[in-house]
């Protein structure tokens, strides 16, 4: 895990990062979760990183946010859920960016630069730079300008 300078997580946060071994796309040393200089977390924000998940600078965070790069595989009957790792998939949030109370980040999503994810959204696609993006799953509604 790399921390960037000037960077504040509340207390009560949760950042976990657990390497998967077994993962053939892990080809070098690079730390699985790495959060940019000046990036703020409020309390309840968690991140859990099994692969790749890269927090760009300046980006905050409200509080109960859940960001992962990986699921559970309910499909199996004969597997308890929790035991049921789906492949990760990397998540990228943008420099510049603010996560909404409650959001929710999933596997494989690719978030641009100065985006506004809305509270208790649930991103499921990646979302262009520049934008705010509400619902469940996580929509475009507007565009950010210059004179926003």
């Amino acid at each position: 895990m790399s921390i960037g300078s000037d960077t504040l997580i509340a207390a009560g946060a949760i950042l976990a990062a657990w390497p998967d071994s077994t993962d053939a796309r892990r080809t070098d040393d690079r730390p699985v979760l790495r959060i940019g200089d000046r990036v703020w977390g409020a309390r309840g924000l968690s991140i859990v990183a099994h692969l790749d998940i890269e927090i760009g600078d300046d980006v905050w965070f409200g509080p109960n946010v859940y960001v992962t790069d990986a699921g559970h595989d309910a499909s199996d009957l004969d597997r308890p859920i929790g035991l049921a790792m789906e492949p990760a998939e990397p998540v990228r949030i943008g420099a510049g960016s603010w996560i909404g109370t409650g959001a929710v980040i999933l596997p494989g999503v690719t978030i641009g630069e100065h985006v506004v994810v809305g509270a208790n959204s649930v991103v499921t696609d990646d979302l262009p730079s520049n934008c705010v993006a509400v619902g469940s799953p996580a929509r475009v509604v507007r565009d950010l300008t210059s004179s926003d």
